[in-house]
């Protein structure tokens, strides 16, 4: 399958972007929705919003197909962290004020929560390595003091799926504690479902290998979130009630996804997003398909990065590829050094701490993963 030609403002065929787990290029189709997105404002103005819901229509069930859960609750946001933040209003922090995450999540949990914990928040950090026994170990942190669970499904630094999670959503739900799941780095490359996380929340979006671009992110809720009320609302979270009267001494909510949803926002991005989506139905890109390149990618990663048999540089071989995500994390003190280095050569991948990240994407041909490699070598030595 050759999808290069289809991303030639991104000139995905003569650039090497490894950079597919922090942001993939978009497809030239990509470009018409935003055009299509202006259209609409300047042809209705005001009258947009109706045209601009649809699209969020389609998004939000783009994410319910990705999740396998054709019925969900949807909430959408233009990033992670406001839709964490209501999550986390939510929440009765006084009648349970402890919250159990990892040292190894991103930074719209890793800051929020160390900032709760300034305030006097219980944050418990539970070691995030080794995977295969952090969600027991998280398990083993929940007690009646405890309000959530926050993990990911797949760790960021590391690209190591974390296994267990329905064990652990089993052990919350019978503590009534509430399980957040972090799916960003699943999404596009590693098949998702909601078996045994029926009850869990689950936040995500598709500007890594979703391909969406800016501005598409979702919160999944679980049947129980009806009975929240977060405290951190806007206005749209009682949208189709703007013209009852209002009660003065108690704040209403929407149904479903509303209950979570902010304020005015820009829709191109849904525009753009829609165009995407239909483009990846188009080319026969589905979740199944996506994992199969990518497994093939980072294997073939892995492997011409041994023949390197680099000195100060490893990976984690103990381990099948079949258990990581969409991206080779090699692990070097020169994590920061080697990435600049690289960049000079034309060869953009990223670094966080000690591990240097290569992440393919599906419009690249493997001649270029091996250059990439090879570029590697030469700035190792």
């Amino acid at each position: 399958m050759s999808l290069a030609e289809h991303y030639t403002r991104f000139d995905v065929a003569n650039r090497l972007l490894l950079t597919g787990h922090s942001h993939q290029a978009w497809p030239d189709v990509a470009l018409e929705g935003q055009i299509e997105a202006f259209v609409d404002a300047a042809s209705t103005v005001d009258d947009k919003w109706e045209r601009a819901f649809a699209k969020a229509d389609r998004v939000r069930n783009w994410f319910r197909t990705l999740l396998h859960d054709p019925s969900g609750d949807i909430a959408l946001g233009a990033n992670t962290h406001e839709l964490v933040v209501r999550f986390l209003s939510a929440l009765d922090m006084d009648r349970r004020p402890k919250l159990v995450t990892t040292d190894g999540e991103f930074h719209t949990l890793r800051r929020q929560l160390a900032r709760l914990a300034e305030e006097r928040v219980d944050v418990v950090l539970v070691p995030a390595l080794p995977a295969e026994t952090l969600a027991e170990r998280l398990a083993s942190e929940v007690d009646d003091r405890t309000a959530a669970v926050l993990v990911s499904s797949v760790l960021f630094e590391t690209s190591r799926i974390v296994p267990g999670l329905d064990g652990l959503a089993e052990v919350c739900a019978a503590r009534g504690v509430e399980l957040l799941v972090d799916a960003y780095h699943a999404l596009g490359v590693v098949p998702t479902t909601l078996d045994g996380l029926a009850d869990a929340w689950v936040v995500g979006g598709g500007y890594k290998y979703l391909q969406l671009g800016e501005g598409n992110c979702f919160l999944r809720l679980p049947p129980h979130a009806q009975e929240l009320r977060p405290v951190i609302t806007g206005w749209y979270a009682e949208f189709d009630a703007l013209a009852d009267e209002k009660d003065p001494t108690r704040v209403t909510y929407g149904p479903g996804g509303t209950r979570f949803a902010g304020s005015t926002y820009d829709p191109t991005s849904h525009y753009r997003a829609v165009r995407v989506i239909d483009f990846f139905r188009a080319q026969g890109l589905t979740p199944e398909v996506l994992r199969e390149i990518s497994l093939r990618q980072t294997s073939l990663l892995a492997a011409a990065f041994d023949e390197l048999d680099l000195v100060d540089a490893t990976r984690d071989r103990s381990t099948p590829r079949s258990s990581f995500g969409g991206f080779l994390a090699v692990e070097t003190p020169h994590a920061a050094q080697w990435q600049k280095a690289l960049a000079a050569r034309g060869v953009l991948t990223d670094s966080r701490g000690h591990h240097l990240r290569f992440g393919p994407a599906p419009y690249l041909r493997d001649d270029q993963l091996t250059a990439a490699m090879a570029a590697l070598g030469e700035v190792s030595r």
